[in-house]
């Protein structure tokens, strides 16, 4: 879960020296009033080690009553400014306790108030670069960063991923406690964008055995492996290597036609494929004849190109993939 609150390590660090503060202060002030205090077992004048004693077993309320304060000063001293260290020693050690059932208990409950408000999220196990790139795209789209759900394993990936506004997870997605604790089972959408293929697999297998109505949309490096993840539950298989090839290899030369493709792909600016539902008036028509560039027709889940004869008339329920305007774009 998203947390802006400084680090345990920090809180920690700093909750020790304000103890240590308070336990050094009161072993200079009983040294310097060592006159004041006496040693019931007779050892002699108090020494740097008894004051220090002294204030260890006096700070933590154990009190052997071993060495005490007899003169009026000393006794004065204890009042006004040894026992308002003691408060504050005592505060800082029974606080840190509370506050670790505490935050324990509060992200327990965030926790679960998130499970129980969201729904049809979507989850991307991995935020590196194609995860990014992932988030971005659907961040332009207009998608509410609180329907994402980021699980990653790197803490400065999490962060990168909190400070957007998302909801991050820290663990290994294979393990279907993590996946469990995104929501896996309530998500419309998981998107896998991992570096090894092998661990791709074993997360979709994971994810296909929480739900079996979330779409699963992976990456793979190698071509070869698409048959795993598809036998594994994913719908969509995306081989991100072989298309970056394909796009260097289209670039050597049409480079224009590389422009045209990102362009595509960016959602905010120029051109985008977008995905929309076909509308009442457009029931019987043919999809080449609409206003808009439609690239291909949804009919249940099977995609059909715009010129196949299945969809030369729409249907109601069908969905259109088209090409629609996201911002103008200035030219250079």
């Amino acid at each position: 879960m998203p947390d802006q609150r400084a680090g345990p390590v920090r809180s920690l660090v700093n909750r020790l020296v304000i103890a240590l503060g308070a336990l050094g202060a009161t072993t200079l002030i009983v040294y310097f009033g060592r006159d004041g205090y006496l040693d019931n077992n007779g050892a002699g004048p108090i020494s740097l080690l008894d004051a220090l004693y002294y204030a260890t077993v006096s700070l933590s309320t154990t009190g052997y009553g071993d060495i005490v304060p007899v003169s009026p000063v000393a006794r004065g001293i204890n009042i006004l400014v040894v026992t308002p260290l003691r408060v504050l020693f005592l505060i800082v050690l029974v606080g840190t306790t509370v506050e670790l059932l505490t935050e324990r208990s509060r992200q327990s409950f965030r926790i679960q108030r998130w499970r129980s408000r969201v729904r049809e999220h979507t989850v991307v196990v991995g935020y590196g670069t194609k995860g990014r790139a992932a988030v971005e795209t659907m961040l332009g789209d207009g998608v509410d960063p609180e329907k994402i759900v980021v699980v990653d394993t790197d803490r400065a990936r999490l962060d990168v991923a909190s400070g957007l506004g998302l909801v991050t997870v820290s663990g290994n997605a294979t393990r279907s406690q993590v996946l469990r604790i995104a929501g896996v089972h309530q998500a419309t959408t998981l998107i896998v964008a991992l570096d090894r293929d092998d661990t791709a697999v074993l997360v979709t297998l994971t994810a296909r055995e929480l739900s079996e109505t979330a779409a699963i949309v992976a990456a793979v490096r190698e071509s070869e492996n698409v048959h795993l993840l598809r036998q594994s539950g994913a719908n969509s298989v995306i081989v991100s290597d072989e298309t970056a090839g394909r796009l260097l290899g289209v670039a050597t030369r049409s480079p224009a036609v590389v422009e045209v493709v990102e362009d595509l792909l960016t959602p905010d600016a120029g051109f985008a494929i977008s995905q929309r539902s076909v509308e009442p008036n457009e029931v019987g028509g043919s999809p080449r004849h609409l206003p808009d560039i439609v690239l291909g027709v949804v009919r249940g889940d099977t995609l059909h190109r715009v010129d196949a004869p299945t969809v030369d008339s729409l249907e109601r329920g069908d969905q259109l993939l088209y090409v629609r305007r996201a911002s103008p774009v200035e030219d250079d």
